[in-house]
């Protein structure tokens, strides 16, 4: 495979998690005016809120039975057009059904876009030889930013969900299908078949469990921040409405700084390292929330965290891809379920012992879990795990 095409491939794999940022972010900033279009109950809400990182988590284990048949960059080509759409049908429908339908197609698409942008992201990393995947998920933020900062204009401009979305899906579905032309893995594409793979069952759950409590903790931190940064800000630390929803925003561009210059990180100390020092920072950050006297020291908690927990998820995925080198879609299809896991735990659980307790003392909770994450830091520098059939050795291209 030429440099070119990798470095094409490599551009063309960003572009499509910069996407998926505007997306995801379009759709989980407007859920108070998706609860107004349809007129779904307080009581309600939840169930709609749960059942799509639910989805999501069958739509990842669906990717990996699919990817055994086709390649990953095929699956991806096709759910970024449908996760697009579905977001157009959340703003066009107005009967509960017709939103409990795009929702559910969104949720399960979105599960099998997550899974195959991680597949081909780890595989790119290998042919490259060294740490590439920050990068990619600093696309993501990118593009939840801009996400974001289009949903705020268009709630502050009360425009319609439809109005909203439209313009959104009009730009990035032709960009997406257009660039979806260049995707490449770093696998034996060449020579016109599938990578060789372990035998079956070969990822084992043992050697992937760590992985897997480090993906959850990891959205049990992300979570706590998203849902609960602004409450805690105003509630707990008596800041204003507009400054409460500053933390998130600062969140998010410390998360874009972080992996944007995290790959640097790895490569010159390791992935071990960068993590141990992530976990460790995220958990200072959170301790900062905690004791917090005022709402400035709170956000320079919130600040903490964004620059702590960033790197956590891309290198636990590129950790599964060197544990089982020969069955890394395996492996990233089910360490993605975790993702959701934590997302749906997070939240709950601060609430919960928020309202049984205090926010503060609730805020100890996922500084603990991310804490918890150095003892299984050493499973990011793990060997290829042993099992019959020899490993796909990687190689390295010295491309840009």
């Amino acid at each position: 495979m030429t440099d070119a095409r990798l470095r094409h491939g490599r551009a063309s794999l960003a572009l499509s998690f910069f996407v998926q940022g505007v997306t995801f972010a379009s759709l989980v900033t407007r859920i108070p005016a998706i609860q107004d279009r349809y007129g779904i109950s307080d009581g309600l809400l939840p169930v709609f809120l749960a059942a799509v990182p639910i989805l999501a988590g069958v739509g990842s284990v669906v990717t990996e039975k699919v990817v055994a048949r086709v390649r990953p960059r095929v699956v991806l080509r096709w759910t970024q057009p449908i996760v697009l759409l579905a977001l157009l049908g959340v703003g066009a429908g107005s009967e509960l059904w017709a939103a409990a339908l795009a929702l559910g197609v969104f949720g399960l698409a979105v599960g099998a876009l997550d899974a195959s942008t991680n597949m081909m992201g780890v595989s790119l990393q290998r042919a490259y030889g060294r740490s590439i995947m920050l990068g990619f998920h600093a696309a993501y933020s990118l593009g939840g930013i801009a996400g974001a900062s289009m949903a705020w204009a268009g709630a502050h401009w009360d425009l319609s969900l439809l109005v909203s979305y439209l313009p959104v899906v009009v730009v990035l579905l032709p960009v997406a299908f257009v660039g979806s032309r260049w995707y490449v893995e770093g696998k034996q594409e060449d020579e016109g078949r599938a990578a060789p793979k372990g035998k079956a069952g070969a990822v084992s759950f043992k050697l992937l469990l760590p992985l897997c409590l480090v993906m959850s903790f990891a959205y049990i931190g992300d979570s706590t921040v998203s849902n609960w940064s602004a409450k805690y800000l105003q509630d707990v630390l008596g800041s204003s409405e507009q400054l409460s929803t500053v933390p998130y925003n600062v969140y998010m561009v410390t998360t874009l700084l972080g992996r944007a210059v995290g790959d640097f990180g790895v490569r010159r100390f390791g992935a071990v390292a960068v993590v141990r020092c992530g976990s460790v920072l995220a958990a200072a950050g959170f301790g900062v929330v905690a004791v917090a006297g005022g709402a400035w020291i709170g956000m320079l908690g919130f600040t903490m965290l964004g620059f702590g927990l960033c790197v956590i998820v891309p290198q636990t995925f590129a950790a599964a891809g060197r544990m089982f080198p020969d069955d890394s879609d395996t492996a990233i299809a089910r360490l993605n379920i975790f993702n959701y896991v934590g997302f749906l735990v997070g939240s709950p659980l601060v609430g919960a012992i928020g309202d049984a307790w205090s926010y503060r003392g609730a805020m100890l909770v996922p500084m603990v879990l991310v804490l918890a994450m150095l003892v299984y830091a050493r499973s990011f520098g793990a060997e290829p795990a042993r099992y019959g059939g020899g490993h796909e050795r990687p190689r390295t291209a010295d491309v840009g």
